[in-house]
């Protein structure tokens, strides 16, 4: 779905959650053979049973990766990704866990160079089927202005 979502139209404070996603074990070896990360924390039942988390867990950039992909429900042709900031692994996703994503719209700024533009700050939350939070990152945005 396509639609034109100005700088002016986003509000501070507006939240929307999406859908959830089941991590599977084949989502960990897929992204494991894509990434090149083989640990053993992702890769190897028997060893992770005797660390403090007792089974395996999705690499991060999964659940990154996994967390933001959920957002991406509209094409905003007035806007792009800008970069990621202040992310945070909060708590292990492992085999099993659903997944979905809360997206909180932080703060907004001018471009300080570009008076056609400004930059929209999304705080994403990643958060499990138990409602903990397992990942936070903020999400900057570029955006058109209006009659620019």
């Amino acid at each position: 779905m396509e639609q034109e979502i100005y700088y002016e139209d986003y509000e501070v404070g507006a939240e929307r959650v999406t859908i959830g996603k089941t991590i599977t074990e084949a989502d960990v070896v897929i992204h494991a053979g894509q990434v090149g990360d083989f640990f053993p924390h992702h890769m190897d039942a028997e060893w992770c049973k005797t660390t403090e988390f007792g089974q395996r867990i999705a690499h991060g950039t999964l659940t990154f990766s996994v967390g933001v992909g959920l957002t991406a429900t509209v094409i905003n042709p007035v806007a792009f990704s800008y970069g990621y900031d202040h992310l945070r692994f909060i708590k292990p996703v492992f085999i099993g866990d659903t997944i979905h994503t809360k997206v909180t719209i932080k703060e907004k700024k001018d471009h300080k160079k570009r008076a056609n533009m400004g930059f929209v700050t999304e705080t994403l939350e990643i958060i499990n089927q138990k409602g903990e939070t397992v990942m936070v990152a903020d999400h900057l945005l570029l955006c058109q202005k209006k009659n620019s």
